[in-house]
C-alpha cells in the first residue's frame, strides 16, 4: 500500500490568508506524512497542522520568528519505504539549485524546499528530485496557488501532483 504525501510551504498565515484553502485541509486529512516546508508565520497553524496530519515533518522558514524556530529544526530529514527525504525552506537561486543540493544534501533521495513559492520539481544529475510545492496562500507571480501530492510505493517516489487551487475572492 503506498504512503500518500502532502507537500506544502509557505503558507503564511494569517498575513497573506486568513485560512487555508479546503483543499489542502482535505489532503492533510487523507495523507500519512504532511510535509511543511516553512513560513508558517504563527504557531497556530503548525498547531493546527499538528492535529490533523497523521505524521507531520515541518522545518522553519525566514519569516518564522522565535517560537516557531524553537519547535522545529532547520533542516528535517526522515526516511519513508527506504527513500531519503531532506526538508529545508531556502536553497538559494535557480541558477545552480541541483547542484548545490548534490552538494549540501550527498544522501538524499527527494529535496523539499520551499521560499521561493514557485513551484519546481526537477532532478540533479546525480538522481536526486527537488520538490517546491509553491504556496496555497501567496501565488505571487504564478498563475495560481498551489500544493504537492505524491506516493512512496516500495522506495519509489510517483504520482508526483501540482494541486493548483482556486483564486481566493
Amino acid at each position: 500500500m503506498p504512503t500518500r504525501l502532502v507537500i506544502v510551504s509557505d503558507t503564511h498565515l494569517p498575513k497573506r490568508a486568513r485560512a487555508l484553502p479546503d483543499a489542502v485541509w482535505t489532503a492533510v486529512d487523507a495523507a500519512d506524512v504532511v510535509f511543511h516546508a516553512g513560513d508558517w508565520v504563527d504557531t497556530d497553524t503548525l498547531d493546527a497542522f499538528e492535529a490533523r496530519a497523521a505524521r507531520l515533518v515541518g522545518v522553519y522558514g525566514n519569516n518564522d520568528g522565535a517560537e516557531l524556530r524553537a519547535r522545529l529544526p532547520e533542516v528535517a530529514r526522515i526516511t519513508i519505504e527506504g527513500l531519503r527525504f531532506a526538508m529545508v525552506h531556502e536553497t538559494g537561486p535557480a541558477a545552480g539549485r541541483e547542484q548545490r543540493a548534490d552538494q549540501l544534501f550527498p544522501e538524499t533521495d527527494v529535496l523539499v524546499f520551499g521560499h521561493s513559492h514557485i513551484p519546481w520539481n526537477t532532478q540533479s544529475t546525480a538522481g536526486m528530485r527537488l520538490l517546491n510545492p509553491g504556496s496555497p496562500t501567496d501565488r505571487r507571480r504564478q498563475p495560481v496557488a498551489t500544493f504537492l501530492t505524491a506516493e512512496v510505493d516500495d522506495g519509489v517516489l510517483q504520482n508526483v501532483t501540482l494541486v493548483p487551487l482556486p483564486q481566493r475572492t
